[in-house]
């Protein structure tokens, strides 16, 4: 009876470890993979831009290079580097001595012709007055013809002579006028208000006006400045005047200056060699390549007001063109969009309350290449599947790999 029930124990214990050893078995060789868990990302609200990139350049809004039109010494120069000047401040003076003999003797030419006039005319009046008695002892048979014929040829002559004066006169007057003018020329004033941003010519040096006027100073107003701005020929077709645009310099890489596009240049800066290269047809060949091989830029114009004068000319812009904006609108990354229907529309995978993906077709608006506007689709706090990864464990097993049951 023992015997029979101990044997049974035995039995009993090798069946419950064949059953343990094939549970084991299965959970070791059959399990299912876990299911994968997904990288996922809120649709929040928030301002988006669609924007163009653009390098640009600050000039003066007014620069003019003051000249000399008079030859001579600069005597003396009135102002100084970054001094402000108004309209018709005095700048420099050249020596005028040259200058003031020039119309000393231009208007001493005019007196000598007035004077001579005075004379013409009082021997006009002579021979009036001879031709008057002529006349009248003519008519008296008192006197011959021919002494009245040279009365009136005395007469003629005078008034003739009267009238080369006068005009020697207009002309000695516009000797004067214009030895008047030479010698304002060496006084130099601003022609407008600004502020001198360079003495070319310096006190004491000699200047040579016979051929070109030369500069003495440079004067720029700087109470509004320009910004010239590079747009590549890929973007400028989608810019245009009256966008909104805002730059920073280096100097202030935080603080945003604003302003509206004003225009856009018709032809890149490289339009003034167009002449000498195609005067140059041996080398066309080459002048194209390059040409080719070279970036084509525009110049966008927009305005800044720089009150302050912390803006300086040839300061380098960080500019920012804005295309479109969008203010507090719902945004997903965009690498959550996948493929495109005909529709425009695009699939994104949105997370469900039971942690499953559905897939969606959402109406995209603005996309920058980080974040997409979505207009239509899907609501501000859901989630979006932008990627997918295995759960730790299947990943550290599968590095591992499976060990071999014991004693195989």
């Amino acid at each position: 009876m023992k015997k029979s029930s101990s044997k049974r124990v035995r039995w009993l214990l090798v069946a419950a470890a064949v059953i343990v050893a094939g549970l084991g078995a299965k959970l070791w060789f059959f399990s299912e993979s876990e299911a994968p868990s997904f990288l996922t990302a809120q649709a929040v609200r928030a301002d988006m831009e669609d924007t163009v990139l653009a390098t640009g350049e600050l000039k003066a809004f007014q620069l003019v290079s003051v000249g000399s039109r008079a030859t001579g010494q600069v005597k003396s120069l009135k102002v100084a580097l970054g001094d402000k000047v108004q309209k018709g401040q005095l700048i420099a003076e050249i020596d005028s001595l040259t200058q003031q003999n020039d119309l000393k003797t231009a208007q001493a030419s005019q007196r000598n012709y007035e004077a001579q006039l005075r004379g013409k005319q009082a021997t006009l009046r002579q021979a009036e007055a001879a031709l008057e008695r002529s006349k009248k002892m003519l008519a008296r048979d008192a006197g011959s013809r021919q002494d009245y014929e040279d009365a009136l040829a005395a007469r003629d002559v005078a008034k003739e002579a009267i009238a080369a004066l006068k005009a020697q006169i207009e002309e000695a007057k516009v000797n004067v006028a214009n030895a008047e003018v030479n010698l304002g020329y060496t006084k130099i004033t601003a022609p407008m208000d600004g502020v001198v941003v360079s003495i070319i010519t310096k006190q004491g040096q000699t200047v040579n006006a016979s051929q070109s006027a030369p500069t003495i100073v440079m004067l720029a107003q700087l109470d509004t400045m320009i910004v010239e701005a590079e747009i590549s020929e890929a973007d400028v077709v989608r810019v245009k005047p009256g966008q909104k645009v805002y730059f920073t310099i280096l100097g202030e890489p935080d603080h945003r200056y604003q302003a509206t596009l004003r225009a856009i240049n018709p032809a890149p800066e490289s339009v003034k060699n167009e002449d000498s290269n195609s005067s140059s047809s041996s080398s066309s060949g080459s002048s194209s390549s390059s040409s080719s091989s070279s970036a084509i830029y525009y110049y966008g114009l927009f305005d800044v007001p720089n009150p302050d004068h912390k803006l300086r000319i040839y300061m380098t812009a960080q500019c920012t063109i804005v295309l479109n904006e969008a203010k507090n609108a719902v945004s997903i990354p965009s690498t959550a969009l996948g493929k495109k229907d005909a529709k425009g529309r695009y699939a994104v995978q949105v997370l469900k309350s039971d942690g499953k993906p559905e897939q969606r077709w959402v109406t995209v608006g603005i996309n920058d290449s980080a974040k997409a506007q979505i207009t239509q689709g899907i609501e501000p706090g859901e989630r979006v599947v932008v990627g997918q990864a295995l759960a730790a464990s299947s990943e550290s097993e599968s590095s591992r790999g499976r060990r071999p049951p014991m004693g195989l």
